[in-house]
Order: C-alpha cells, then structure tokens, then sequence
C-alpha cells in the first residue's frame, strides 16, 4: 500500500502503473474532481481520501461510477457514524408491502410540499412518505408523461407538510423542515435506494385527499394533493393517479413497528392515527 499525492496529470500514468502492483491512496491537493475523473476515466484502482460525507459521496458519484474505495478520516466520532449510515443506505433494499386501498376521500384545504431534487427519476421510482412514519407510501415521482403538464422527473409531489418522508441513515424528516441541500431517499418498487439531493422545495396551499389503506389488520394513510398528476405506485411499478384509484388497489408502503423520536427508530409504544 502506497501513499500518491497527485500534482498534475504527469502523476497519472504512475498511478495506474502503481495500482497494478499495489493499493494507492490518492491524497490531492488543490484539484480533487477533475484529477478523479480522470482517473477513473483510464479505469485507475485507487482509494480516495476523503474527510467528510459529502467528499465521500463526490467520489462514489464521479462519472456515475466513482472510485471503488475510500479512505475516511472524519471530524469526530458522530460524523463518522453519520457517514456510515449514510453510505449504507446508498444502494441497499428497503423493504416494501403491498396495502390495500380502503378509501381515498378529500380532506380540505392544505399547505403541500412539491420536493424537486437534483435527480431525474425514471418509471417505479419515488419517495416514501406518509402520516406516521411506520408506515410510508411510495409516492411515484412526476416523470409520466400527460396532455396536459410537462413530465418533471426531479420531481415528487410528496404531501402536506406534516408527512414523514425517509432520509438516508434510516431516518426520517417532517417534509416541512427539508431545504435545498438535504439528502432525501429515492426509492423505487422493489425496494432499491439511492440518494438525492433536494434542490428546491415548493409548499403552497392545494386541495387535499387522505389516501386509506390496509395491511393485514394494520390501518395506515397519507394525505396528497388532489390532482391528476399525484400518483402511487403499483406493485409492478406502475403509477396510479390518487383522483383514480379505488377500494381494492394494491399500492406500495413501506412499514416498520419501531416507533420515532426526533427521527430516530426507537423501540416504544406509541399509537398515532
């Protein structure tokens, strides 16, 4: 194992002939993006060196395809526990249930939070929101294509303000104290995670509609806006508009038993409806 600080592109070609023979960890100075993706672009097997979350996500992100290790050497305790949870939700399943719809009703007037990310979401991918966080819908992102308003796919459409939606780390946020910047979860029907960076969020006054469901003997819900637009998504992956969908469908949730404190799965007893 060998320690490289790169200073210019001469130092590449002995990077690669180094990784051949040996593991190189790659220390940089003042480039650190550019020297990576060039690196990775000649298929170079280095590990990075990074202090915080954030480096560490720059490069597993480069070129869509990263660096294949890293080095972390964070601030404190708390940060490094911070980025390993973080980075474990990156890529791993989160286990979804198929509910059957009981009703979908409107429930007034509202404040509802569009989540625009820095992610074009593709068919089947979407966020996991709900009004308990046991119990979190996938809300399918507005990627569809409709006569009448452009596809968005950085967008979902997720819910009043009240919701819960999941967060890297296996936590949860209120929609309403998301802002640009935020790491969110982007899930898609069979369960697979990665993580977006939230760009902008909307929140203004809609029509709202309480989604009902079931699984098993649990009762569980959401509220969205009422609009052809805001869809959930299908066992198959398929989206199904709330103004469409009827007792019997079979949309995806995630669920858990463990309560929330502050975010934090906690094993409690505590009932909401």
């Amino acid at each position: 194992m060998v320690y490289f600080s790169i200073q210019g592109t001469g130092d590449e070609a002995e990077i690669i002939r180094l990784g051949k023979e040996k593991k190189v960890i790659l220390q940089t100075e003042d480039w650190t993006i550019i020297p990576l993706e060039n690196l990775i672009a000649q298929d170079a097997d280095v590990i990075m060196q990074v202090r915080s979350l954030k480096e560490a996500e720059t490069a597993f992100g480069i070129l869509e395809k990263g660096v294949g290790h890293i080095l972390l050497h964070p601030s404190d305790t708390a940060s490094l526990k911070t980025a390993l949870a973080a980075l474990k939700s990156e890529g791993e399943n989160t286990p979804l249930t198929a509910a059957d719809i009981i009703s979908v009703v409107p429930a007034g007037m509202g404040d509802r939070v569009c989540v625009d990310t820095c992610t074009n979401m593709v068919a089947g991918e979407g966020m996991l929101v709900g009004n308990s966080s046991s119990a979190l819908f996938l809300i399918h992102s507005e990627s569809i294509d409709n006569p009448y308003v452009a596809p968005r796919p950085f967008r979902v459409n997720a819910g009043a303000v009240h919701a819960y939606t999941r967060v890297p780390g296996g936590k949860t946020r209120y929609l309403s104290e998301l802002c640009a910047g935020d790491d969110v979860l982007i899930v898609d029907y069979t369960g697979r995670a990665t993580v977006g960076t939230i760009g902008r969020l909307k929140i203004e006054k809609r029509p709202l509609m309480l989604v009902t469901a079931r699984i098993d003997d649990r009762t569980v819900s959401t509220i969205v806006q009422n609009a052809e637009t805001i869809r959930l998504t299908r066992p198959d992956g398929g989206a199904v508009s709330v103004v469409k969908l009827k007792e019997g469908d079979e949309v995806m949730v995630a669920v858990e038993t463990a309560g929330r404190h502050f975010g934090h799965k906690i094993d409690e007893t505590i009932t909401e409806k």
